[in-house]
């Protein structure tokens, strides 16, 4: 029986990742043992779940129709060991998160680590990638993404702001004529991330300008990257404040157009839709809340 509810629990994760290895990096089991349970539970039921390909997997008819069951019964050995540990003052299990790659000095990392300090019985499993993660499929507990979310089958709740600044290198703008609005900005050379868009809304009193940078110099696909770029002289692009604060201090970067503002963003925990939120999931977002003063990037 206890084999049993082990290879529903497989099924499940094969069901929710679309893939055997992904499954295994879910539940951090080899493929190999993935496939067994998968098999066993076949050969016992006499049915086949998945259509397999060398690409994908796909739900058979039979398994279509045991899913949910074998989903609630995930959920419900989830909600039991969520109770168990509900009233203990000491927290205990783990947790799998996904964060940017850039900041890991930012107090938003040091929050959890923080929050490391404070549960020593739990342990961190962390991912740092400016390209977003698939929750479901790497089977992550939260995610940690910054600016406008994009609809998805993903829960959400805002912990903190995130405030950008224009900026470049003052050897860049020395060589340059200077800056002094938006429309200014055109004759000028930028640097692009290519995971976020181009288009840029700037503010300033009752006016709003959006604008899209035509002279791209330098495409990378990481912030820290972008920061790089931006230090050599390469071109201008809006950095995370947080990220930034030093450089501006000691001159090595300048506010362009410091009169004009770009939109204060989101930074949010986010977490698949697919089952009862963890206990030590909603505990780690309440920590996140209970600092989002502290948080701002």
């Amino acid at each position: 029986m206890i084999e049993d509810y082990r290879s529903l629990a497989v099924f499940v994760a094969i069901a929710d990742t679309g893939s055997l290895s992904a499954a295994g990096r879910r539940l951090k089991l080899s493929t190999s043992v993935i496939s067994h349970h998968l098999s066993r539970l076949e050969e016992r039921q006499g049915v086949t779940l998945f259509f397999r390909s060398t690409r994908s997997m796909s739900l058979t008819p039979e398994g279509q129709i045991a899913l949910e069951p074998a989903r609630r019964m995930v959920n419900a050995g989830e909600e039991a060991l969520d109770a168990i540990t509900a009233g203990n003052e000491e927290p205990v299990g783990a947790l799998h998160i996904a964060m940017p790659a850039f900041g890991e000095q930012s107090k938003l990392h040091k929050t959890l680590w923080e929050f490391a300090k404070q549960h020593p019985m739990v342990a961190i499993s962390l991912h740092c990638s400016d390209t977003p993660t698939d929750l479901v499929k790497d089977g992550f507990d939260l995610a940690i993404r910054l600016g406008v979310l994009s609809n998805s089958n993903l829960k959400s709740r805002r912990i903190a702001d995130f405030k950008r600044l224009l900026v470049a290198s003052p050897d860049y703008l020395a060589a340059r004529d200077p800056i002094k609005s938006p429309q200014d900005l055109e004759a000028n050379d930028f640097i692009s991330v290519v995971q976020i868009p181009s288009m840029m809304t700037l503010e300033y009193a009752e006016q709003m300008v959006r604008f899209e940078p035509k002279n791209i110099r330098v495409e990378v696909n990481t912030v820290n990257a972008a920061k790089a770029a931006v230090l050599a002289g390469l071109g201008i692009w809006h950095l995370p404040l947080g990220e930034i604060e030093k450089e501006l201090a000691q001159g090595q970067l300048v506010h362009v157009l410091p009169k004009w503002s770009l939109p204060i963003l989101g930074v949010y925990a986010v977490w698949p839709d697919i089952g009862p939120q963890k206990a030590l999931t909603r505990r780690l977002i309440e920590h996140f809340v209970e600092h989002r003063s502290e948080l701002i990037l």
